[in-house]
């Protein structure tokens, strides 16, 4: 697994040091409150939780730049007054966000930081290097997700794994085992399904069905690898009843392509997917739910088309009945679909929150010149192309040029990148507001993949990695990489076609 700095601080000896106390609403993962980073110097400034929902970090008053930097940026954050479980479904979007943007309302930004670290937990869980035989796949059984990233307080259990193929070549993102025997030539891990225990779910206010998408971490070159026309929904036997409902062809592809050679992607991600909420759905049906849908990149775009899927062929629908809600919440996503679809995916109730860096390139494109900006006469006529493009929901836009952590760099991934996001997410407190961190959340997760934070402030750049690349030394003292035999329990639940029979969804035998 990924080595945690957790055990490295700086220290600070012989100087006085005072107290700074941050209320934090909803906790974030205890990994991130826990991670420390090493420098050369005897000065110390050490984070540590405080019961549930404090943080302390002691500063010197003598204290470097670096750190004087760090105590500016940081204040008292009063915990709201408001509980979660009363106020979920307007942080969930009931009222479309109105008035909780600008200035950013406090459970909002934690919620949103929770919903993105589920979103970085399958760029920490993906076995990204290529002279692993298990390239591609996730690196960790479901049953133990989320303990084996050090998220012990998550509050979620994985219930089933996603996974897709490609049948047109995209390079930049799938991962692919330079071994001629590895775990699989033609799949890919890309997600998960998750559901709140019942200690979560009561502090939540309803049971919260989570999936989460994988995107790319520092290749954007997986833009110019998809096909940038706009084709039907339907043209994949998605459910629609107006064909004139479109989204980007290779967005569609890489949710409805599957491969029946394989065990992990003979059915495809969205059956895959639409089975999962089904059954899950079915086992809660008597409990108040959600439906929670987050991803970054790439990821982002599969949970619009997610959502639109479950909303549009009825899987949102209890057992009783009553349509469950569901949410978006993006991270740096590009445009999906055309006018129509953005239409409709609002019309269908589904609730959209984009959170996006004014720098980064994505969320400008497909349709850098045909989108949802042009006069709307304009609009009407390019509907008319496969190239017109509209985002949908509401959008959080950030900076992070206000961050005075982050390196004034003109770097395209820097500006993509998912932790830099959640790192400005809780220093941003509304347009025109001083840059603070709210929770204390550590800086060093920013270089996690990356180096964007500023050298001096002492932390290695890409700094998460598997220890020793995943080898270890065998009896005879040789070092070499491990068999894995859990890779059965990684594959799509066994009852999967069942749950697809009941949707009324044709499965080719």
């Amino acid at each position: 697994m990924a080595i945690p700095l957790s055990m490295m601080m700086m220290s600070f000896e012989g100087h006085r040091q005072d107290t700074c106390l941050f209320q934090n609403p909803v906790p974030t993962p205890s990994f991130n409150r826990k991670l420390m980073f090493q420098a050369p110097s005897t000065r110390e400034v050490r984070s540590r939780t405080l019961g549930k929902n404090s943080v302390v970090c002691k500063i010197s008053d003598s204290s470097p730049p670096q750190v004087s930097e760090l105590k500016k940026t940081t204040e008292i954050a009063k915990e709201p007054k408001r509980i979660l479980a009363d106020t979920w479904k307007e942080i969930h979007g009931e009222n479309d966000w109105v008035g909780m943007l600008d200035p950013i309302d406090p459970l909002l930004r934690s919620e949103l930081i929770r919903y993105g670290e589920m979103a970085q937990a399958c760029y920490d869980a993906l076995d990204w290097d290529p002279y692993s035989k298990y390239c591609g796949s996730c690196k960790i059984k479901p049953n133990k997700f989320f303990e084996s990233l050090g998220w012990t307080q998550c509050g979620y259990e994985v219930t089933s794994y996603l996974y897709s193929t490609y049948n047109m070549n995209l390079p930049n993102f799938f991962k692919k085992s330079l071994w001629p025997e590895g775990w699989s030539h033609v799949a890919n891990w890309i997600g998960y399904v998750a559901v709140s225990n019942d200690e979560t779910s009561a502090y939540l206010g309803r049971r919260d069905i989570t999936i989460a998408w994988r995107g790319t971490v520092t290749k954007l070159e997986w833009l110019a690898d998809l096909m940038d026309f706009l084709q039907p929904v339907s043209y994949q036997k998605i459910a629609s009843r107006d064909p004139s409902i479109k989204v980007e062809a290779g967005f569609l592809h890489l949710y409805t392509d599957k491969d029946k050679s394989c065990d992990f992607c003979k059915y495809s991600a969205r059956e895959q997917l639409l089975a999962e909420v089904k059954r899950v759905i079915q086992k809660y049906g008597d409990e108040e739910l959600s439906i929670t849908i987050t991803g970054h990149s790439l990821g982002s775009a599969l949970a619009m088309l997610s959502a639109y899927d479950i909303a549009e062929t009825g899987v949102d629908l209890g057992e009783d009945g009553e349509v469950i809600p569901i949410s978006v919440f993006s991270f740096s996503g590009p445009r999906v679909g055309n006018l129509r679809f953005k239409e409709r995916l609002e019309g269908l109730g589904v609730k959209v929150l984009r959170v996006v860096n004014v720098h980064d390139e994505v969320p400008k494109v497909p349709g850098l010149f045909f989108n949802e900006q042009l006069a709307p006469v304009l609009q009407k006529i390019g509907e008319m192309s496969c190239w017109c493009y509209s985002h949908v929901g509401e959008e959080l836009a950030l900076d992070h040029t206000k961050s005075p952590f982050l390196k004034d760099k003109s770097n395209l991934a820097c500006f993509h990148n998912l932790e830099a996001h959640l790192h400005l997410l809780d220093g941003y407190h509304g347009k025109g507001s001083r840059f603070w961190l709210a929770s204390g959340r550590n800086i060093a997760l920013v270089n996690k993949n990356s180096d964007f934070l500023k050298d001096h402030f002492l932390v290695p750049p890409n700094w998460w990695q598997t220890e020793n690349r995943g080898l270890i030394k065998n009896h005879l003292g040789h070092w070499v990489l491990p068999e894995r035999h859990d890779l059965e329990d990684h594959l799509p639940p066994q009852d999967l076609h069942h749950h697809l029979q009941q949707l009324g969804l044709v499965v080719e035998d």
